[in-house]
């Protein structure tokens, strides 16, 4: 009895939840973007465009991309970020990479392989999900 009306309560605060996550989400695309006007709005000034700017450029579209993919699929792929990761280590060593001891490179760089590992196994895992729901659709159509 005391289970049930918990799960009743759950499923009625359930859209409290969704409305967070999709509000929340819109700010930070809104925010992403004006960070990225102003980011480019300091390029501009400076005359000035570095590999380190282009990485951070790109982070701020995989964020947005991250947004728009929740939006058109009502989830975010774990892949996202791990990329987004992969991508601001990479941003690290290329601005930090003269003054940096060469062990903390070789660590940001075992860090990056750990993670383009991590991501692999995700999207094998995508794709073996992808299949099942596939067959399991396949056999409910017969």
């Amino acid at each position: 009895m005391i289970k049930t009306k918990i799960t009743k309560i759950m499923r009625g605060l359930h859209w409290t939840t969704t409305a967070s996550e999709r509000l929340l989400l819109a700010i930070i695309g809104i925010v992403t973007c004006f960070a990225a006007a102003e980011y480019l709005y300091q390029m501009v000034l400076n005359r000035e465009v570095n590999l380190a700017d282009l990485f951070m450029l790109f982070i701020y579209v995989e964020i947005i991309g991250m947004v728009g993919a929740f939006y058109s699929t009502t989830r975010i792929p774990v892949t996202l970020p791990i990329i987004i990761a992969i991508t601001a280590l990479c941003r690290l060593i290329v601005m930090e990479s003269k003054e940096m001891n060469a062990v903390l490179i070789l660590g940001e760089a075992g860090a990056i392989l750990i993670l383009a590992g991590a991501a692999y196994i995700m999207s094998l895992k995508d794709k073996i999900s992808l299949e099942k729901v596939e067959k399991y659709n396949d056999l409910n159509k017969d």
